[in-house]
């Protein structure tokens, strides 16, 4: 079998490679960065004392949440009353709301069970 001597690569796909690289040796230094950008979305936010408080964290997120469930209720209202015929749209934001909501009581059950864990230990 011959071996590919070389392999064109796009700007693109090199910048992603040379980032992974460099987040590859920061974490084989045991430095994880706080945030993650990947096309130009936020993934992860920095757990800083400009960020705010964990309880402020979850008071976001429970807020974006209803949000979203509150934009979804909007549309399907407008689809109801005749006001839109935007029915795949109404359907997509109460999907998005829904999945929203079930991460959340997700993220809950876990922050509940590990609070027991966390009570019955032996001190």
């Amino acid at each position: 079998m011959d071996k590919i001597q070389s392999v064109a690569i796009s700007p693109a796909q090199l910048s992603m490679l040379q980032k992974m690289q460099q987040n590859a040796l920061s974490a084989s230094q045991g430095f994880i960065a706080p945030a993650q950008q990947i096309g130009g979305e936020l993934l992860a936010s920095p757990a800083s004392s400009s960020s705010g408080s964990f309880s402020q964290m979850m008071n976001e997120a429970v807020n974006r949440v209803d949000m979203m469930q509150h934009t979804a209720s909007a549309k399907q209202t407008a689809v109801e009353t005749g006001i839109s015929d935007d029915l795949t749209g109404a359907m997509v934001e109460s999907q998005k709301a829904s999945v929203a909501f079930s991460a959340m009581v997700q993220v809950r059950n876990k922050l509940t069970s590990a609070l027991d864990e966390v009570m019955n230990m032996a001190v």
